[in-house]
């Protein structure tokens, strides 16, 4: 029977082997077993009971407790060929009848709902009408009262499973859960300890930081011009800092969205889905969106203020990197962050939970101020015991030089008490560089010896050196309505020229992916095709199927499916039109070969006959009147193949019927688009037309017209 799970996973998943965890997950539910899996953001959860819902009889319900991530992942089962869909507060009540409808005709293979669907007796009694056969409860973390994201609906989940005709397989579903959490999970889910997979929580493809007493907007907003194709998520901690970090890029140029509860539902979905299909590179928003989000290509989260507690920051961060290539989590420490936290926890929480909020937070604090390998710290916080230094954490590989900072340290230090020890960092930094403000007149501040000391550094730079010493607890905060710093013993002991302060030189921004001229060539296309099915362009091919494309160079379906994440259906969908965007920019660079040998790869490469004389026949039917939709039915091509297979005829001096490719109507306005937009690229002239004209239809407009398109958008 296993073989088959093998089998289903190759053709429909395009993967060869199982991650680790999964077959034996896969192996417990197909012999009737209850499971509980704890693996790791972007360890292949969902796999765990696609698999199992495609070989069980009936249809397996899935509960999951945000809307996009319901819809995100329908979205992808549609494409490769599974009967999916989803019933939320989304869709309508007529829509959701409807599913409800077609899911009792055994239509659906894979059934989502939110959880609050379990409150209502109506609904239940409906699910009594669908043989169930597995139950999936995804981010079971929720179930638990000690979770960071407790849904009390969850603890309805046994009812359901009680109410049932039959009683289905269990199966619970997490990444993040320490070993209070899964305790909870195993007793609210009643599955026993023995039936829990854990594969750990490491994520070897990430790297993070803690970056302690800098700018944070200059770093910020350097790193991300550094990486100006890469997705990522800025997060902060309140609505306001969201506002204000989206306009301070917006003026930067910076592709940014943004997404908070303080905006409307319409605006929040049109900013989320600008993030989804690639139109916005960089995110902003609050910890209110993220969960849901099953885009697997962000290559980077950079966490602007401080999270609440772990659990929180290592889902976020977990976003990054989810199909499985070099991602970065970055957070930037500012001690101010710790009392903005503290007041929302006050706010937030119920009195019992409160002393729990605040000690996780003050491990959160511990985590920004540790020296130990940061991946080893957070292993070590979700219960593992045996954890190495990673190597490629921020602190792993530090190799900055120290400068001494000692005098300066001293400067500042002797300000402050002779201040009083009462004020905030702010006012300290402006006694320091001899503000004329009104307040240090009154209090006689400009008579005291370290008075304008350090004239030669401007007031921002003085309040981020003293943020460094409060990151080395030289300086501490009393926490008020405002508030003050003080010297702590440490810091006299350096007063005192007992001991020195070494700071390290600012952590300098990188690159977070190499670049590849068909790779990006190759996530244009995706693009154009995403839009077209009007789909996230993940959903079409991951970041990793596209490098992996980069590396075989397929050009036959046996090399073409031997790409990871690849399966018969995205074969027959997708291949030829990235075969062919392959060979025409092998044909321009013939320099470039496979860097990977694969089963499929012959000894000597194929002939490019096999993947180019496609082409021949659809220019036999576009000479026989069809159109290009006509063209994709008869042939059982994808509509971009075909218009693929167009463009190459006329490259190579074919004659094509523009009457049959675009009529007067779409001529003129085309020109028209063109007129304002001008020719040198395509995607401006795009976003003035109606969404039914394609870029392909520009392409042919231009070629009608004697004048050379740039292939690229």
């Amino acid at each position: 029977m296993f073989n088959k799970a093998q089998e289903l996973l190759q053709s429909y998943f395009g993967y060869s082997a199982f991650r680790p965890g999964q077959e034996q997950v896969i192996r417990s539910i197909l012999d009737g077993e209850n499971m509980i899996a704890i693996m790791p953001t972007g360890g292949g959860k969902s796999i765990c009971y696609q698999i199992p819902a495609l070989m069980l009889p009936g249809t397996t319900i899935v509960i999951s407790p945000l809307i996009s991530l319901m819809k995100d992942q329908v979205d992808t089962l549609i494409q490769l060929g599974i009967p999916a869909t989803y019933i939320n507060s989304s869709i309508s009540i007529v829509e959701a009848r409807e599913r409800m409808e077609e899911a009792k005709l055994g239509e659906y293979k894979l059934l989502y709902i939110a959880p609050e669907r379990l409150d209502s007796r109506e609904f239940l009694q409906d699910l009594q009408s669908i043989p169930i056969s597995l139950l999936a409860v995804d981010e079971a973390h929720c179930i638990s009262q000690w979770g960071h994201d407790f849904r009390p609906s969850y603890l309805n989940i046994m009812r359901l499973v009680n109410y049932l005709p039959e009683r289905p397989i269990v199966v619970g579903l997490t990444a993040t859960a320490t070993p209070k959490v899964r305790e909870d999970i195993g007793r609210s889910l009643q599955i026993e300890e023995g039936n829990m997979v854990i594969t750990g929580f490491e994520r070897k493809n990430l790297s993070f930081s803690s970056i302690k007493g800098q700018d944070r907007l200059k770093y910020l907003t350097s790193y991300i011009k550094k990486n100006p194709l890469e997705a990522g998520i800025i997060y902060a901690a309140t609505r306001k800092t969201v506002d204000q970090l989206y306009e301070t890029l917006k003026k930067a140029n910076i592709n940014v969205a943004r997404y908070h509860a303080g905006m409307s539902d319409v605006d929040r979905s049109i900013e989320q889905e600008r993030f989804l299909q690639d139109d916005a590179t960089v995110m902003v928003a609050t910890s209110a969106f993220g969960m849901g989000i099953d885009k697997s290509n962000i290559r980077y989260v950079i966490h602007f203020q401080l999270p609440k507690n772990m659990e929180n920051y290592y889902q976020e961060a977990g976003r990054a990197g989810r199909d499985g290539l070099d991602s970065e989590c970055i957070l930037l420490y500012s001690s101010q962050d710790v009392q903005i936290q503290r007041f929302l926890i006050e706010q937030s929480s119920e009195r019992e939970r409160m002393a729990q909020e605040l000690e996780k937070l003050q491990l959160m604090v511990d985590y920004c101020h540790t020296e130990e390998c940061l991946q080893a710290y957070v292993l070590k916080y979700f219960g593992e015991t045996e954890v190495e230094a990673c190597g490629r954490c921020g602190n792993c590989t530090d190799s900055r030089s120290s400068v001494d900072v000692t005098k300066e340290a001293q400067m500042v230090l002797s300000c402050i008490i002779r201040m009083g020890q009462r004020f905030g960092k702010s006012f300290v930094a402006q006694v320091l560089t001899g503000s004329k403000n009104k307040k240090i007149i009154e209090f006689g501040f400009q008579t005291l010896p370290t008075y304008n000391i350090l004239k030669d550094k401007s007031s921002k730079d003085v309040s981020d050196f003293i943020e460094f010493l409060i990151s080395q607890e030289v300086v501490a905060v009393k926490h008020g309505t405002f508030p003050t710093i003080y010297v702590t013993a440490k810091g006299k002991d350096i007063l005192l020229g007992k001991d020195i302060l070494l700071r390290k030189e600012a952590v300098e921004t990188k690159q977070v992916s190499k670049g590849d001229p068909l790779f990006e060539v190759l996530r244009s296309l995706r693009k154009e095709i995403a839009d077209r099915e009007k789909v996230p362009p993940f959903v079409i091919f991951s970041d990793s199927s596209l490098m992996d494309m980069c590396a075989k160079i397929p050009q036959n379906e046996d090399e073409f499916l031997m790409v990871n994440g690849v399966g018969e259906n995205k074969l027959k969908k997708y291949g030829q039109a990235f075969m062919d965007e392959i060979v025409r920019y092998c044909e321009a660079h013939p320099e470039r070969e496979p860097i990977l040998e694969t089963s499929a790869t012959p000894k000597s490469k194929p002939k490019k006959k096999t993947v180019t004389d496609s082409h021949l026949e659809t220019y036999k039917y576009h000479q026989e009147k069809l159109t290009v939709l006509e063209i994709s039915s008869k042939r059982d091509l994808a509509l971009s193949t075909v218009e693929n297979h167009l463009l190459q005829c006329s490259q190579q001096g074919m004659e094509l019927d523009f009457s049959i490719l675009l009529n007067e109507d779409e001529r003129s306005a085309i020109e028209k688009a063109i007129n304002e937009a001008g020719r040198d690229k395509l995607k401006p002239i795009k976003e003035l037309l109606p969404d039914h004209i394609s870029y392909f239809q520009i392409k042919i407009y231009l070629i009608m017209t004697k004048v050379s398109s740039p292939l690229v958008n």
